[in-house]
């Protein structure tokens, strides 16, 4: 895939976040959550284009976070928002026991012991 975007390490330093992680959340209110220095990484883009044409609705449009150095289920899409936190908050899979990381160099699949018990999250946007 050739991606097409803004790197999210320009619009980091803009923003100048105070916090060590960040949730990203989808139109459709799927969250998945990230530490800060994954966004800050040259190749972390939030894409609008994808193999030179605008992005496809089935891969995210109109925004899609994309993080090559995460496990894609970290690469969230329908993109519209990211919440710089404190403190770590798991996101939709990792509530299911995924890796809170999901590092594929480190095989970071699913996280030690028992997956947390699933809270929906629902949001409307009007």
């Amino acid at each position: 895939m050739e991606w097409r975007g803004i790197p999210t390490k320009y619009l980091m330093d803009m923003a100048k976040p105070r916090g060590s992680y960040v949730m990203a959340v989808g139109i459709d209110g799927y969250t998945t959550n990230l530490p800060l220095n994954a966004l800050l990484e040259e190749t972390t883009i939030i894409a609008y284009a994808m193999n030179g044409k605008i992005l496809p609705r089935e891969h995210g449009f109109p925004l899609r976070l994309v993080v090559p150095s995460r496990y894609g289920w970290k690469s969230a899409k329908y993109l519209s928002e990211l919440i710089v936190m404190d403190s770590n908050e798991p996101g939709y899979w990792e509530l299911l026991g995924y890796h809170d990381n999901g590092d594929p160099w480190l095989e970071e699949r699913f996280s030690e012991g028992e997956p947390v018990t699933m809270r929906r999250r629902v949001r409307i946007v009007r």
